[in-house]
């Protein structure tokens, strides 16, 4: 490839919420409220969610992880005071705690026609997503990129599992959302491409026999965005807290630049067995970072903290070049010590009620 890559990529967030009912914790289908009270220039932050009961801000395109943490602590903060004015709590879990009394979509035609598609499948309880955005400069090169991502991203998985509990009960896995989104088509690794066309052919192919709707329907856990010049990570529930969320953001961009220049040099992609690519998933959805993660390369299992610590020497010299080194290594410190999300909630549900539990972790989402 003869693409010239800048010495700094562009990152990007998307963070999904849940809006929940203040003293039973179930789903508040209140967005359209919320939205209406934030402060006008916040609002073109916000986007409108599947569900009445979700939603979404994102980020400006950064460079530095300082501004991208900026931006997130001012997002959530103006969120969580409008979730309240409107009579909910704002709450970063990535699956639906207790119960979703409304599981029909937002008003929408679009979601309307996703519904009437897929089925009872879209109507399955709320989930919420952190996707981060790395700016890549051309199609061909994004592909190549996402087929380097594909050993990488149960450790990712791993790291940002924050949705243990479903129906007011732990579920064991440490991130229900994976489990539950497992049941969209066209969600999960990125597959094998030989390049862009291939990729283009074989979305078409998928609309043709019905398992995505349209384009945007592309759900894998990398892929090129349909609206902008990135590759779009959507493999992490979304985070606790914005230090969570930059530590994620910071490690994809180290991924995706790392990816992106051996892609640039002629390096071939490793050839990963679909088979073991998905179970690492499964295996870092069900355990996060408490036990082994499953390498794809090798078949077996490492200790979690070896292969997080083997991705950091892989990707130093990116994390370099983005001034990232000691964000990600003081953000690593921290989640050993206190551990992932997940452990969080686990930590917090064994002396409080489900409740009390996402009481407390709204408040935590925005110190």
């Amino acid at each position: 490839m003869t693409t010239i890559l800048p010495d700094r990529l562009t990152v990007g967030v998307e963070e999904e919420f849940l809006l929940l009912e203040p003293r039973g914790g179930e789903n508040a289908p209140v967005a359209e409220k919320v939205v209406a009270a934030l402060p006008e220039v916040l609002r073109r932050r916000s986007r409108r969610e599947f569900r009445p009961s979700m939603l979404e801000m994102v980020s400006d395109v950064c460079t530095e992880s300082a501004e991208l943490a900026g931006q997130l602590l001012v997002n959530r903060r103006a969120a969580a005071e409008s979730a309240v004015a409107a009579g909910a709590v704002l709450v970063p879990v990535g699956a639906t705690p207790v119960a979703e009394r409304f599981p029909e979509p937002a008003d929408d035609a679009r979601f309307r026609a996703i519904v009437a598609h897929y089925g009872p499948i879209a109507r399955d309880p709320a989930v919420c997503g952190c996707h981060v955005h790395v700016g890549v400069p051309d199609e061909e090169l994004a592909v190549a990129v996402c087929a380097r991502l594909r050993g990488d991203l149960p450790i990712i998985q791993a790291l940002a599992a924050n949705s243990p509990i479903f129906e007011g009960a732990d579920t064991g896995f440490a991130s229900w959302r994976s489990a539950q989104l497992e049941r969209w088509p066209s969600l999960g690794p990125w597959p094998h491409f030989a390049g862009f066309e291939e990729y283009r052919r074989t979305v078409e192919a998928l609309i043709s026999a019905g398992a995505m709707m349209d384009a945007s329907m592309v759900l894998w856990w990398a892929r090129p965005s349909a609206t902008f010049p990135t590759v779009e990570v959507r493999v992490a529930d979304v985070c606790p807290g914005t230090g969570d969320t930059v530590l994620v953001a910071a490690l994809v961009r180290a991924l995706v630049d790392t990816a992106a220049r051996e892609a640039v040099a002629g390096r071939p992609a490793p050839v990963l067995p679909d088979v073991l690519v998905r179970a690492a998933h499964w295996n870092a959805a069900r355990c996060g970072l408490d036990a082994g993660l499953l390498d794809p390369a090798t078949g077996r299992a490492v200790p979690a903290w070896d292969a997080v610590a083997a991705l950091v020497d892989r990707v130093t010299p990116a994390l370099r070049r983005h001034d990232d080194l000691d964000l990600v290594i003081s953000g690593l410190d921290r989640t050993r010590r206190e551990g992932t999300g997940a452990t969080r909630q686990r930590r917090l549900l064994a002396t409080a009620t489900v409740p009390r539990m996402l009481d407390r972790l709204a408040a935590l989402a925005t110190e």
